[in-house]
């Protein structure tokens, strides 16, 4: 239950000053009823699924798309296009603003205005049952302000409180194998012709990804130290190498394609911040690394996957496919480069 008002919530946000995030998380509420706070005070509750959202969204013209987990933030500018929708998920196919939405985690959504020195900031902030952040887009210098004032008359719901109830967060899911079935996911695992078919096998075994990567062994995995994820960025950067890197939550996942071109490391913090795609890790939350080979139609799929301690993924990096300038093989001595985990060394 959340112990404070929405005025007590608004004089926080008025003192604090800094991201709505880290102070949700010291009071202990969900962020989104820091955002709920404000509704009336240049905040518009409205409705957050995509299959309405997007198309407005799309009118907007430029802005800036940012998708998190509680341990990476990529933010990417561009122009969402290519909407196409449906009721398990959703996906913008840009190459910039690439998107896969789940819209059943798409439930509170707002319009927000907000003054800075700069003038009025606003932006598109979605949440989940939670108030747990999905996706939020920011406009830009250039977006259109008639379609975003189109995109609040269009979209505003009827109940425009200032509080709110959100369900419990789900926990993480740990590492589930079914060691029993090991046969059964080396024999699949090997005739696979799409990535895509990698989760229904391990639904069917009663396992998860990162319980499956535990327990298949080479030459499917290999499991890498937590120094290969810093090691990975300033190589991606160094060689050049064009990479897909995927980040996302429960209800949105945000990919990046193309290079990184300016690291700025910063405490715990691993930046890429480049003109128009950032990349924001916090390093020290990395707990377990695995590089991954997936046969496809197209040749292996090789991707460096990192994880939380509680199991949670973080985000997930493939070398960009040939026909898109890609290079499969220096991709795949890129990764084999990567410090390897010292158990699994010796």
């Amino acid at each position: 239950m959340n112990p404070y008002s929405p005025e007590d919530l608004r004089r926080r946000l008025a003192e604090d000053g800094g991201r709505p995030f880290d102070l949700a998380e010291r009071l202990g509420v969900p962020e989104a009823a820091l955002v709920a706070a404000q509704v009336g005070h240049g905040t518009t509750r409205i409705d957050a699924l995509p299959g309405r959202l997007i198309p407005h969204v799309q009118a907007l013209g430029e802005v800036m798309a940012l998708t998190r987990n509680r341990s990476c933030v990529i933010e990417q500018v561009g122009t969402y296009n290519d909407f196409h929708d449906g009721d398990h998920a959703a996906m913008t196919v840009d190459p910039e603003i690439d998107l896969r939405m789940f819209p059943r985690h798409w439930v509170h959504g707002f319009a927000v205005e907000k003054a800075a020195d700069a003038g009025i900031r606003r932006s598109v902030q979605v949440f989940d049952a939670a108030g747990d952040a999905i996706h939020k887009i920011h406009l830009r210098e250039g977006s259109d302000l008639a379609a975003w004032q189109a995109l609040v008359r269009a979209l505003a719901v009827e109940d425009q409180s200032d509080s709110g109830s959100f369900a419990a967060r789900e926990p993480v899911e740990p590492a589930k194998s079914a060691p029993e079935r090991v046969d059964v996911l080396r024999r699949e695992w090997s005739g696979m012709t799409d990535t895509h078919q990698f989760n229904i096998l391990i639904r069917r075994l009663k396992m998860n990804r990162l319980g499956a990567y535990r327990i298949v062994g080479a030459p499917f995995v290999r499991p890498l130290s937590v120094e290969a994820v810093p090691a990975l960025i300033e190589r991606v950067q160094a060689e050049g190498a064009g990479v897909m890197i995927f980040v996302g939550n429960q209800g949105c996942i945000e990919i990046h394609s193309g290079r990184f071109e300016v690291l700025k490391p910063m405490g715990p913090w691993l930046n890429v911040m480049d003109p128009r795609f950032n990349l924001h890790l916090r390093g020290d939350h990395v707990a377990e690394v695995w590089a991954v080979e997936k046969p496809t139609k197209r040749g292996p799929a090789l991707s460096v996957e990192a994880f939380d301690a509680e199991g949670g993924l973080i985000f997930q990096c493939f070398g960009l496919r040939p026909e898109k300038g890609g290079d499969a093989a220096a991709w795949s001595a890129l990764v084999a480069g990567l410090p390897a985990l010292a158990e699994a060394a010796e």
